[in-house]
C-alpha cells in the first residue's frame, strides 16, 4: 500500500468499489421500479420508510468505518495484534448493534409515520415493508463489519464479489416476489423486504465463505475478544463521526418531507425518486472514497504523507468526473428517470424541475464528499462531521425553509445546489487546515 504507483494503487482499490457500489444503486434502481407497478401510493410508503432504513444502514456502515480505520492504522503501523482484536471486537458490536436497532425500529415505526400522513392505507403498506425488512438488521450489520474488515485489508476484489452476489441475487428476487412469477406467490411490499434481506444474507454468506477459503492477514475469534479500552474508544469516536455524516441524510428527508407534504404528496414522491436516483451517482463516488479510506489510513499510519496528497487529489478527479456525468445524466434525460417510477404527468414534470435545480451543485459537491472521506481515513472524524452538518442540517435546512416560503416548492430544489456550493468552500478550507502537518512530526491516531 505504500510502495505501488499512486494513481495505479487508487484504480486498483476504487474500481472494485466503484462497481460494486454502482450495483448496488441500480438494486435501489430496480427496487423501487417494482414497488412502484404495485402502486404510487407504494413508492411514497417506500419513501416514508427511506429515512429509518437509511438511518440503520448509517449506523452499521458508519461503526464499519471505524473499524475500517482502526484497521488499516494498526496494519500500518505493523501491529496485527491490535488489528485483530479491532476486528473482533468490531464484528461482536456490530451484532449487538442490530439486534437494538431491529427491536427499536420495529417497535417506533408506526408512531413514526403517523407524523407524516393519517392514510391508513399507506401507512398499512409502509409497515408491511418495515417490519420485515428490519428483521434482517443484525444480517446487515455484522455483514458491513466484514466489508470494511476485508477493505482495511485491501481485499477489494473480494468485497465487490461479496456485495455484488446479494445486490444481484437482490435483483433476480425483487420481481419474481413483487409479482409473484413462476412458482413465487405475489407479496407486494412484503415481497420487496424478502428480497431485501436474502439479498444481504447472501452478502455475509459470501464473506464468510472468503474469510474462511483465503489467508487473511487479520482474523476475528475468541481469543482475541478484549474490551480494549484504546480500542473501544476509537471505534466508537471515529464510527460515530462517521454514523452522523451518514444518517444526516435521513434526519434531512425526514425535515423536507414535512416541507414537501404541505404543497402536495407528489413532492414527497419525487424527493424519494430523486435519493433513489442520486444513489446511482453519490454511491459510486462513495465507492472512490471507501477504495481510498484505508490507503489514507495505511499511508497515514506509515508516515507517508505524501503519498495521502496524491491519494486525495487523484481521488477528487475522479469524483468531479462522476458528478459531471451525473449532472449531464439529470439534463439530458430527466422524463425518462423519473418516468421508471411514476405513469403521472405531473409528477414527471415536477421531477424534471427538481433534476435541473438540484443537479446544479453535484460537481462542486466532489469537493466537500472527497474531503469528508480523506478526513475520516486520517482519523479525523470530527472535521469530517462538521462538513457533513452543514451539507445536511446547518446550510440546507434553513435555506429550504427559507426558499419554500419564497419559491414554492421548487425552493426546496434550489436549496440542494446552494448549500452544495457553500458547504465545498467550508469544506477545503477544513482539509487545508486538517492537512497542515510537518513531515517530521509524528501523528497519533
Amino acid at each position: 500500500m505504500k510502495e505501488k504507483n499512486v494513481l495505479q494503487l487508487v484504480l486498483s482499490m476504487s474500481l472494485p468499489m466503484v462497481i460494486s457500489m454502482a450495483v448496488n444503486a441500480l438494486y435501489n434502481i430496480i427496487d423501487s421500479y417494482f414497488v412502484a407497478k404495485v402502486s404510487e401510493d407504494a413508492m411514497t410508503a417506500l419513501a416514508l420508510v427511506f429515512p429509518i432504513q437509511n438511518l440503520v444502514n448509517a449506523i452499521a456502515i458508519g461503526f464499519g468505518v471505524g473499524i475500517n480505520a482502526v484497521i488499516a492504522f494498526y496494519l500500518g503501523a505493523g501491529d496485527e495484534m491490535q488489528a485483530n482484536k479491532a476486528a473482533t471486537l468490531g464484528t461482536l458490536l456490530s451484532f449487538l448493534h442490530g439486534i437494538l436497532m431491529m427491536s427499536v425500529c420495529i417497535v417506533g415505526m408506526p408512531f413514526f409515520l403517523r407524523s407524516f400522513t393519517s392514510d391508513q392505507e399507506m401507512i398499512a403498506l409502509a409497515l408491511t415493508y418495515s417490519n420485515r425488512v428490519f428483521l434482517f438488521a443484525s444480517i446487515t450489520t455484522v455483514g458491513l463489519s466484514f466489508e470494511k474488515i476485508f477493505q482495511a485489508m485491501g481485499r477489494m476484489k473480494a468485497t465487490m464479489i461479496c456485495m455484488m452476489s446479494g445486490c444481484v441475487a437482490n435483483i433476480i428476487l425483487d420481481p419474481l416476489m413483487i409479482l409473484g412469477i413462476g412458482f413465487f406467490p405475489k407479496m407486494g411490499m412484503a415481497g420487496a423486504a424478502y428480497a431485501t434481506g436474502i439479498g444481504q444474507c447472501i452478502t455475509l454468506i459470501s464473506y464468510l465463505m472468503f474469510y474462511a477459503i483465503c489467508h487473511m492477514p487479520v482474523r476475528v475469534g475468541r481469543s482475541y475478544v478484549s474490551l480494549d479500552k484504546t480500542i473501544l474508544k476509537k471505534l466508537y469516536v471515529i464510527g460515530t463521526s462517521a454514523t452522523l455524516n451518514l444518517a444526516l441524510p435521513s434526519l434531512l428527508i425526514s425535515v423536507l418531507n414535512r416541507l414537501l407534504v404541505d404543497f402536495s404528496g407528489k413532492y414527497v414522491l419525487v424527493l424519494g425518486v430523486y435519493y433513489k436516483l442520486q444513489t446511482f451517482i453519490y454511491l459510486t463516488a462513495n465507492g472512490i472514497i471507501q477504495g481510498i479510506r484505508p490507503l489514507i489510513g495505511y499511508n497515514f499510519g506509515a508516515g507517508e504523507h505524501e503519498r495521502v496528497k496524491k491519494i486525495f487529489r487523484i481521488a477528487l478527479t475522479m469524483n468531479m468526473g462522476i458528478m459531471l456525468l451525473g449532472m449531464g445524466l439529470s439534463w439530458v434525460i430527466p422524463e425518462r428517470l423519473i418516468g421508471l417510477f411514476t405513469d403521472s404527468a405531473e409528477t414527471i414534470e415536477i421531477g424534471r424541475t427538481a433534476l435541473h435545480r438540484i443537479s446544479l451543485g453535484f460537481a462542486i459537491s466532489a469537493i466537500s464528499i472527497t474531503c469528508s472521506g480523506a478526513l475520516e481515513g486520517l482519523g479525523k472524524g470530527f472535521s469530517s462531521l462538521i462538513i457533513s452538518m452543514m451539507r445536511y442540517v446547518l446550510v440546507i435546512m434553513p435555506a429550504a425553509y427559507l426558499l419554500s416560503r419564497v419559491m414554492g416548492a421548487n425552493g426546496v430544489w434550489l436549496a440542494f445546489a446552494f448549500t452544495e456550493f457553500v458547504t465545498a468552500l467550508a469544506a477545503a478550507l477544513i482539509y487545508r487546515r486538517e492537512t497542515k502537518i510537518s513531515p517530521q512530526k509524528k501523528i497519533q491516531l
